[in-house]
């Protein structure tokens, strides 16, 4: 008997707390009953067809949170489900699909659903870099190239002094644009230009490696670091735990004002408690009203305006990187950045 009643206490539980998070969420005026996935869809965007906040999806999906955190379980062909009591959201079988009969299935690698649209942050998982004062002062530097060519490209051959033992590939780059605080004045890191990357072909002293890939021509007194790159699949949306008070720092490719599906950094990083995954609400700054009335000058802070949501893809201890999700709007530097 305490084998059957532990299981089904456990359930209630979760059927419980999952309720409560679903209350929260509202469904879209236009919600479909069900909807079919489809290449290119992300997570989001089928969300979005469903709810009116569709970065709440973990809390409606009726699914443990396990598998929530993998969206590889969800594929192209796959039928969406809405229950309007929740709301909750399930996936039903594939089309084409009979499971009374037996048969072998078949998956492709790489139709799994990402959260958000790959092909625009991908560029961003491992580049730009964004580096503070330490970390240039310990990275590898490049000190000559073969045949002491002035720069080189991919294919070529170079040397380098400081490169540890924990990497085999090394991504090259060149401290490039300070990234202030929009408030403060200050900088708080440097947003490094990409220049390639390079793999160990020789532990000598100094090291010998061959140039694999380059966007700019690569020269003697550039840096490098190991090459990371984050797993793009496991950010699931979720609002941060405690308040976040952060601003639109930069907006990429140095334009002063962007709108959805573009990338921006924070002054908010790590030591703010912001992780990948996390999505923030922003707010536009209406700047300052001046009244005159009798000679009497009188100067008012308007309001700020909550216009639309970033998702956070990458972090750095004081920088984090988000793509613009939604947007009333443009997206203007010093634009807050808050817990939605």
């Amino acid at each position: 008997m305490i084998r059957i009643i532990f299981p089904l206490i456990v359930c209630i539980a979760t059927l419980v707390s999952n309720t409560a998070a679903a209350q929260g969420a509202e469904i879209a005026d236009d919600a479909p009953d069900s909807y079919t996935v489809v290449k290119g869809d992300t997570l989001w965007g089928i969300s979005g067809r469903f709810l009116k906040q569709p970065w709440r999806w973990p809390e409606v999906w009726r699914m443990n949170r396990d598998q929530i955190r993998n969206p590889h379980l969800i594929y192209p062909g796959q039928i969406v489900h809405l229950d309007r009591s929740g709301p909750w959201l399930s996936i039903g079988k594939r089309l084409g699909i009979d499971k009374r009969l037996p048969q072998i299935y078949e998956e492709t690698l790489g139709n799994e659903l990402p959260s958000i649209p790959l092909n625009v942050i991908e560029p961003f998982l491992n580049k730009p870099l964004v580096v503070d004062e330490a970390r240039l002062q310990g990275a590898a530097t490049i000190i000559a190239t073969e045949t002491n060519r002035v720069f080189t490209g991919t294919g070529d051959t170079v040397f380098a002094k400081n490169v540890s033992d924990d990497a085999d590939v090394w991504q090259i780059f060149r401290p490039a644009t300070p990234l202030n605080d929009p408030i403060t004045g200050e900088i708080v890191a440097y947003e490094a230009a990409y220049l390639g990357a390079a793999r160990v072909s020789e532990r000598s002293d100094p090291v010998t490696l061959e140039i694999v890939d380059s966007v700019e021509e690569i020269g003697v007194g550039d840096l490098m670091l190991p090459s990371e790159r984050p797993n793009v699949f496991s950010f699931v949306p979720h609002a941060p735990e405690n308040p976040v008070d952060g601003r639109v720092m930069s907006i990429y490719r140095g334009v002063a004002e962007t709108g959805r599906l573009n990338v921006v950094s924070l002054n908010v990083g790590e030591r703010d408690g912001i992780e990948r995954g996390h999505v923030l609400a922003l707010y536009r700054n209406r700047g300052i009203a001046e009244y005159k009335e009798d000679g009497v000058k009188e100067t008012y802070q308007l309001p700020e305006k909550r216009y639309g949501l970033v998702f956070v893809f990458r972090t750095f201890e004081r920088v984090s990187y988000a793509l613009v999700m939604d947007s009333d709007g443009q997206v203007s530097i010093a634009d807050g950045a808050r817990k939605p």
